[in-house]
């Protein structure tokens, strides 16, 4: 009997060991962005783009303050739990002591300046794609913002969800790290693919999630259900819509469908969003959709 509880003993050490060692967050990198000179400009467009504000502001604030003040706060319901955009302001509840490693570590792998996993309700999982300048000029423009002094809410998370070393495992199971459209690509293709699997994390909303919460990559962007409870979230490949290029950019900048319906719920932020980028975006947006597999 001793010897069987030694053994089980010496076995839980072993597979606890083994668990530690997978789910370590990834080393941060201390030359990231080293020798770019970061254009802010640039970074406006990124963080336009990636809808940024649209989550990271708080639920209630108009004008600039809807635009600039990252003070967080959204709530977003899922089947784990609720979440709670945190304050990314550059203001000492936000970012403001961050580091751009820290920062790029945050925004593409998943993990904050102190070592722990972030949930994928922060869209890593599609922003691990980004290019590094682009991540160095995003933070750049993000240091420009008005400071809040607003603290993050934290996040509504029962049992074992809270337990944030686990998601290192949900990371190599669901962090997938080559793109859905396969190149060679044209240059507009590659656009839209960046644009929508990566800044614009589309996938995120419109592609139904499994069981324990990854992406099912064989009903890319066939829609899913609303995190909310109401309704659904659309197919927007063309096995579910049949806009041509010319509507669906179109709808991009104007939020107006072909039957002149006009864009309602949060798909209305990301109009507003898509709509200040340049025309040629809007269109490789378009296009990758007419390009990606066809969903029933």
């Amino acid at each position: 009997m001793r010897s069987l509880i030694k053994l089980a003993a010496i076995c839980a050490a072993l597979g606890g060991a083994v668990f530690w060692w997978l789910t370590a967050p990834p080393a941060l990198l201390p030359v990231y962005g080293q020798g770019h000179d970061a254009d802010v400009t640039r970074g406006a467009q990124i963080f336009t783009a990636a809808g940024c504000a649209s989550c990271h502001s708080a639920p209630n604030a108009e004008g600039n303050d809807a635009k600039l003040v990252l003070a967080g706060g959204h709530s977003f319901a899922s089947d784990f739990g609720t979440f709670y955009a945190p304050n990314i302001s550059p203001g000492d509840q936000g970012i403001g002591g961050w580091s751009l490693p820290e920062f790029a570590r945050a925004v593409t792998k998943g993990v904050s300046p102190e070592g722990r996993h972030y949930y994928p309700a922060f869209p890593y999982t599609s922003y691990q794609h980004m290019d590094e300048t682009d991540v160095a000029d995003l933070f750049a423009y993000m240091q420009t913002l008005p400071p809040s002094d607003t603290a993050s809410q934290r996040h509504d998370v029962g049992f074992p969800f809270n337990i944030r070393r686990g998601l290192g495992l949900w990371k190599l199971v669901f962090m997938k790290p080559d793109y859905l459209l396969a190149g060679p690509l044209s240059p507009e293709l590659e656009r839209g693919r960046y644009l929508v699997e990566t800044l614009s994390h589309c996938a995120e909303c419109h592609t139904p999630r499994n069981a324990l919460g990854g992406l099912d990559r064989t009903a890319w962007l066939a829609g899913a259900p609303n995190p909310s409870g109401k309704g659904e979230i659309p197919n927007i490949t063309s096995g579910g819509l049949d806009w041509s290029e010319e509507d669906l950019i179109y709808y991009f900048e104007s939020g107006l469908t072909p039957d002149y319906d006009s864009v309602g719920g949060s798909m209305a932020a990301v109009v507003s969003n898509l709509a200040q980028l340049p025309e040629s975006d809007r269109a490789a947006i378009a296009a990758y959709l007419k390009a990606v597999p066809a969903a029933p």
